[in-house]
């Protein structure tokens, strides 16, 4: 009789065991989503061609459509075909704190991953290889670090670029005069009007913005890459499970080959409002990513 019990006590502390671990592993944001009938999707303006606004005024690009791509996983996951997504304007000021408060879901944008931002947030497997480049006026070209010497540069609020020549100017003596853009918008209307010399940003989100200008060929974008960018969905911090189901998600398009044609919609395109095309291929640094998944904040992971 008391080994029954001895037997009966020790699979109800199993079972309680087991059922503290499945509370500790749930997942806070599926959690949310499911009581709240609504996910949460953070979207940028005017990242083309990432997340920026349509004739509609709608967010579309490459990063919404990946981020659709997860919505659907969550969907699946729920059993709620009827989940609403909501979309929730972000700015590189107020992506990151918006993701840790719990105000979006995820931001589907073009942030950075790296260690000092991982301590803020979560980001998904990578999803782009961008470069932090200048980009000027032809007449007056700004090429290099050296260049920028005596100038006056501008990039956008919360930006790795901003952070990037406020350490050239305060480290490596390279006298300037910083101007900061609220968005990339303001940014590029620094360069175009002539306030600013350069304009230090994200090589693709630069091409993006001189396609869309009035006269792509008056500026020039430098061949010298300033620093390697990777680019992931952000997520909060400290939920494996709502990660995992992400990164499967994205590792599927992967592996199917779908990331391939939502890849050539965005960037080998024509694409609104202004049916632009990039012309951009794929980087090897991203073909290698597509090959071999990675969420790695190291830079050298990403090297040529």
């Amino acid at each position: 009789m008391n080994e029954r019990r001895s037997v009966r006590c020790l699979s109800m502390v199993l079972l309680m065991a087991g059922c503290v671990c499945a509370v500790a592993q749930e997942s806070l944001t599926l959690k949310k989503i499911k009581e709240s009938g609504v996910m949460t999707l953070g979207y940028r303006d005017s990242s083309i061609p990432f997340s920026y606004l349509d004739e509609r005024q709608q967010p579309v690009g490459y990063s919404m459509d990946l981020c659709m791509r997860i919505v659907g996983a969550v969907r699946q996951r729920l059993a709620m075909p009827n989940l609403q997504v909501k979309l929730t304007p972000v700015t590189s000021a107020t992506r990151l704190p918006m993701v840790a408060n719990h105000m979006v879901d995820l931001e589907c944008g073009t942030t950075t991953n790296n260690a000092e931002r991982k301590k803020e947030v979560a980001f998904t497997i990578t999803t782009f290889v961008a470069h932090s480049r200048i980009a000027s006026r032809r007449g007056r070209p700004v090429l290099t670090l050296a260049d920028l010497r005596g100038k006056t540069a501008v990039s956008t609020a919360g930006t790795t670029s901003i952070s990037m020549l406020v350490d050239l100017k305060t480290t490596q003596s390279i006298e300037m005069n910083i101007l900061v853009g609220k968005d990339h918008v303001q940014s590029f209307r620094m360069l175009e009007t002539e306030r600013a010399d350069a304009f230090a940003m994200d090589d693709v989100l630069l091409h993006g913005l001189i396609a869309s200008s009035r006269d792509p060929s008056a500026y020039v974008v430098s061949a010298d890459a300033l620093s390697v960018e990777p680019y992931g969905i952000v997520l909060r911090k400290d939920d494996p499970e709502f990660k995992k189901l992400a990164d499967d998600t994205l590792i599927a398009l992967f592996n199917n080959g779908q990331i391939q044609s939502i890849y050539s919609k965005w960037f080998e395109s024509p694409i609104p409002p202004q049916q632009i095309n990039l012309r951009l291929p794929m980087s090897r640094a991203l073909r290698r990513v597509l090959a071999s998944p990675t969420d790695s904040s190291r830079v050298s992971d990403y090297a040529s």
